[in-house]
């Protein structure tokens, strides 16, 4: 199992910017396949944003493309979405994920999860 720890979160105004970060421990992380998802009140949760193991592919939901980045620092053990642009839909508990297998965080079935962090936008 691999521990991953979400931060970042907070409260950011309408057409701002934040940075989740998700860290973990094991040394595990660097094979695996890296990614965000979100789930806004009453809503399901949805896939936002995924990245492969060194960092050279990566896969974005369309809601987000173009304002939100994902990169990792596996020295650091680390993965980090940029969010710019921030709208009233982007507020949500934010969950990172990994999981050997690419098609695992597509289809929202990955193996390992944080705990969130929640994101609110406002005016």
């Amino acid at each position: 199992q691999v521990h991953l720890v979400e931060s970042g979160g907070g409260a950011v105004q309408i057409g701002g910017s934040l940075t989740l970060s998700c860290a973990a421990a094991e040394s595990t992380f660097s094979s695996l396949v890296m990614g965000w998802f979100r789930q806004a009140p009453g809503k399901e949760r949805e896939f936002v944003a995924a990245i492969n193991w060194n960092g050279h592919a990566t896969h974005y939901a369309d809601s987000v493309k173009g304002r939100f980045t994902l990169s990792r620092d596996n020295a650091k053990n680390a993965v980090y979405l940029q969010m710019n642009s921030l709208q009233f839909e982007d507020t949500a508990v934010y969950y990172c994920a990994g999981d050997p297998l690419v098609n695992k965080l597509l289809y929202g079935s990955p193996t390992h999860w944080g705990q969130g962090t929640q994101v609110t936008v406002s005016s």
